[in-house]
């Protein structure tokens, strides 16, 4: 279990390198003005961010993700497998019911780190930047407004976290059963990457447009006065501003992540089982759109 544990953080570090770029694009499509738009689309957005702050304007506020990782996959590790456990028996329902409860638990700690990432990915490059950091960012917010503004957008979180969780364990093992997946077969280990990759995507669009909302509420005040009273008052104004389409910025980056995200996690965690056990692993199975969770294999 602490093998396949270590593997599985080592596993997420690499899906958040490989995805954080993809999580800046995103973000930043997702919050910027309808009235005056810094960003024309997908491909637009990585070549300003490039041209205007570098390579490294891509990795702003990837500290937080990876500080609350091993947090985050050592609660849905336990969370999701002691679930399943306690429902009995392992089926469609259980299988989505034991993804929910880790979704859920984890927004403790996902609600925080994302709300940092998001600060920092917005904020200014150079001098005038507001936040050192992603610990630094925290503070200053807990500073400001307390353990609330800390929280802030966690109802949203969890609103996306506990459905989304769900419905990638059930995608996951309908995928596997559909695919086949036996240990011992050759082509296991890209079965597996494909049904974790397809996983993922579909968990994404299960739940995009609440992952928008969360962004806008996390974002809301940074540049000028707070805007949204709530998240309902935030789904009214968007809609009201910008029409259905505002629930689908950033869609295109976040799909273009999905994939690879959980393909270098799988990878990741293939190598690492491969080379501390010295035989041939089986790779695990993640456990959200970027974390990685033993396989029931």
């Amino acid at each position: 279990m602490a093998l396949d544990f270590l593997a599985g953080c080592a596993g997420g570090v690499a899906g958040v390198l490989v995805g954080h770029p993809f999580d800046t694009v995103k973000v930043r499509l997702q919050v910027q003005s309808v009235e005056k738009p810094q960003y024309r689309g997908t491909l637009h957005c990585f070549k300003s961010i490039i041209k205007q702050e570098s390579v490294l304007g891509l990795y702003k506020g990837l500290g937080s993700p990876l500080m609350g990782l091993t947090f985050i996959n050592a609660l849905v590790f336990g969370v999701q497998g002691n679930t399943l456990r306690a429902l009995g028996h392992d089926s469609p329902l259980n299988q989505f019911l034991a993804g929910a409860a880790a979704g859920a638990i984890q927004c403790v700690i996902c609600c925080p780190m994302e709300l940092a990432k998001t600060r920092l990915q917005l904020q200014d490059a150079g001098p005038a930047r507001t936040y050192k950091g992603s610990l630094d960012c925290l503070a200053q917010i807990y500073g400001h407004e307390g353990l609330r503004g800390v929280n802030r957008g966690m109802v949203s979180t969890l609103l996306r976290e506990t459905p989304s969780f769900g419905v990638y364990f059930l995608t996951y093992d309908a995928l596997t059963r559909a695919l086949g997946c036996e240990p011992g077969d050759r082509l296991l280990v890209p079965k597996l990457l494909l049904a974790g990759g397809t996983s993922g995507i579909v968990s994404w669009l299960s739940t995009y447009p609440v992952d928008v909302v969360k962004s806008r509420l996390q974002a809301d005040g940074l540049r000028g006065a707070p805007r949204y009273r709530g998240i309902l008052d935030c789904v009214h104004q968007s809609y009201r501003a910008e029409g259905w389409r505002v629930f689908t910025r950033g869609l295109a980056s976040t799909l273009l992540r999905a994939f690879p995200v959980n393909a270098a996690t799988f990878a990741t965690v293939t190598v690492v089982l491969t080379y501390a056990r010295g035989e041939e692993a089986v790779p695990a199975a993640p456990a959200g759109p970027a974390l990685a969770q033993p396989s029931s294999l």
